[in-house]
């Protein structure tokens, strides 16, 4: 690694630490949020439930360290996997890094705010249901399908 260049830039993803590995998540919440696919289009459709675990108001999960085990469907982000995640929002910095993109200028290694991400309105923060509570209610997912500020709105195919 040179001094020059940042870890994210001089090191391919396969080869950080795990202290870099994690500092590179923006910590947006939205891998937290479920996301609903079309089975005739494959159109994709966000939506505002979140995992159990996940806490809104601090953006992030209750349980880190234990999510795999007390959620067994959490999908684990490694250089891996990073390139089959196509749910994951285009400003996820696993990535823009894999895709050997620049890091956006409110990301935390950029600016040295942890906070701009959702002072910006970049996270979900404060703007999810639990699927508990979801589930509970008996109202299906669908009904908490968003466009979450700063995204792209999903294309309309016309049925052919």
């Amino acid at each position: 690694m040179t001094l020059d260049q940042p870890f994210w830039i001089a090191k391919p993803l396969d080869r950080l630490s795990a202290a870099e590995w994690e500092s590179l998540c923006d910590g947006c919440g939205k891998c937290c949020t479920f996301t609903l696919e079309n089975d005739e289009t494959g159109e994709r459709f966000a939506t505002r439930v979140a995992c159990r675990l996940f806490d809104s108001d601090a953006c992030g999960c209750g349980d880190y360290a234990n999510r795999f085990n007390r959620v067994p469907t959490c999908i684990k982000i490694t250089a891996d996997t990073i390139a089959t995640l196509d749910f994951l929002p285009d400003t996820c910095a696993y990535r823009l890094v894999a895709a050997g993109k620049p890091l956006p200028d409110w990301h935390h290694l950029i600016s040295g705010d942890r906070a701009a991400v959702h002072r910006l309105g970049w996270s979900v923060q404060g703007r999810t249901i639990s699927e508990q509570v979801v589930e509970e209610s008996g109202v299906d997912y669908e009904d908490y399908i968003v466009v979450w500020p700063r995204e792209k709105r999903p294309s309309r195919r016309r049925a052919r």
